[in-house]
């Protein structure tokens, strides 16, 4: 009979499972460490520990060598198959050095031979509950790093990625400083990353500053680092981000955003390969970084309407490497959102592990003007709100569901940018829409999807061969 001794919860931290079938001892050393503040639970033989083992978490088992039905060394094989990382302690009247190697190599925390004082078992919980617990925590990092690099790939099949990354690869074997351009989403700071995960300063650090997050009068401190009492509330010398990242990639997210004196200051720095903190009447510091830089303004456009300097343009844009927006290469969409169905599905333990055609067909269809930070949210979302094990239609937020199309009145009053618009991309993507709505409508009757789009049969089947991208049949 199973017995416990202060169970409140077996989710509860520092829960201590105990495997002793001598019934005084094991009564004794469970009221100990309850009254220690652990939550233990006894049991009696091998099958009782292997059963609590299944049932509930522990973050740590204390078990006799030898019990009735089978040795301490399977309980210990058996815990450590389930969490690799809890500790065990055996505990044995038949101690010996072989028995004691055995134990160790197989994994075991300590080997306590009886009979043994109950504060040197106290002492020796403490180390194996803080040792458990520095092994979690170390296996949690190692996962959400792991995560932070899935996340971090680049995906892409579509031959405007291609193109991407064959250039960034090819500058990544260099030094020079590359512009990144491209709509707000597109994954400018991935690109960054990826050109410095595979250039020679790979070991060193990647840092990443948003001037359009740090005020104007801070962000001159941020860059090159201060002095103590240059300015109010400068209570100690600071280095910059320019020499915390020496060695390394120092990427300018928004660039565009920095206010024309720091750019003054930052041309000054790219020239002379050297700092000099705010404050600092001492020489400069040379520096040593790559430097990336992302915009999503037009910044030819900012530079003829005084808002950006024309000298540090050219000095920043030594290469210049433009982002697609999702909606013009549709093909990667299905390839992202399987990889954001993955890592949520992990972070979150759900069983999700597909995508209705429904669903991906609503999403290939979908404009994304926020591009693949929107796709990666509305995936979250969409997990977030699936109870199966498949990702469908209804899990997506009305308007990625039902995209509104822009009335004739609207139409009417349209106005063509300045910088003008993809035209054949933006029918495309209304096409696009217009045929995934109908069908669904309609429960894929393709006779009465033309007639709701004012089209021929023969026509309708077309334009869908168009947009799946076969041949008419």
């Amino acid at each position: 009979m199973m017995e416990t001794k202060g169970l409140k919860n077996s989710f509860i931290k520092k829960n201590i499972l105990l495997c002793d079938d001598q019934r005084n001892l094991r009564e004794l050393l469970s009221l100990s460490l309850s009254d220690t503040g652990y939550d233990v639970t006894g049991v009696a033989n091998g099958a009782q520990a292997l059963n609590a083992l299944a049932q509930g978490e522990f973050d740590l088992v204390i078990t006799d060598l030898k019990l009735p039905d089978m040795s301490g060394l399977e309980i210990l094989r058996h815990a450590k198959k389930i969490v690799p990382e809890r500790p065990v302690v055996l505990i044995t009247a038949y101690a010996s050095t072989e028995t004691a190697v055995t134990a160790m190599k197989e994994g075991a925390f300590d080997y306590l031979e009886k009979p043994f004082p109950v504060e040197q078992l106290h002492l020796v919980v403490a180390r194996a509950l803080e040792q458990g617990e520095l092994r979690r925590e170390n296996s949690q990092l190692r996962q959400q790093l792991q995560e932070r690099s899935d996340q971090r790939a680049v995906v892409g099949n579509s031959e405007k990625m291609r193109h991407v990354l064959e250039i960034a690869a090819r500058v990544a074997r260099t030094d020079a400083t590359v512009l990144i351009t491209g709509e707000s989403g597109t994954g400018k700071e991935l690109i960054a990353r990826y050109i410095h995960d595979h250039s020679q300063r790979a070991k060193g650090a990647f840092l990443a500053i948003n001037c359009a997050a740090i005020p104007e009068n801070l962000i001159e401190s941020e860059l090159f680092g201060h002095t103590k009492g240059a300015f109010s509330g400068a209570t100690q010398n600071r280095k910059g981000v320019f020499v915390e990242a020496e060695g390394g990639t120092l990427l300018l997210d928004e660039i565009g955003e920095m206010p024309l004196n720091t750019q003054v200051k930052l041309l000054r720095v790219l020239q002379e390969r050297a700092v000099r903190p705010v404050g600092s009447s001492s020489g400069e510091k040379a520096v040593n970084v790559r430097l990336l830089v992302t915009t999503n303004r037009d910044m030819a456009k900012e530079v003829a309407l005084g808002r950006f300097r024309e000298d540090l343009y050219y000095r920043i844009q030594v290469v210049n490497l433009e982002l697609p927006p999702l909606r013009e290469r549709p093909e990667d969409i299905p390839v992202l959102a399987l990889r954001f169905l993955e890592i949520f599905a992990k972070r979150y333990d759900l069983p999700i592990h597909k995508i209705s055609p429904q669903a991906m067909a609503c999403l290939v269809g979908y404009s994304f003007p926020g591009n693949v930070r929107e796709l990666e949210n509305v995936i979250e979302g969409a997990v977030s709100l699936t109870t199966g094990e498949m990702l469908e239609l209804a899990s997506f937020p009305l308007h990625v569901r039902q995209p509104r199309f822009a009335t004739h009145s609207e139409l009417s009053s349209f106005e063509l940018p300045e910088e003008g618009l993809d035209l054949e991309g933006l029918l495309a993507n209304i096409e696009s829409q217009a045929i995934r709505q109908a069908m669904e409508r309609v429960s894929g009757n393709k006779t009465q999807a033309a007639h709701l789009l004012g089209l021929t049969f023969r026509s309708f089947r077309y334009r869908c061969a168009k947009v799946e991208g076969g041949e008419e049949k």
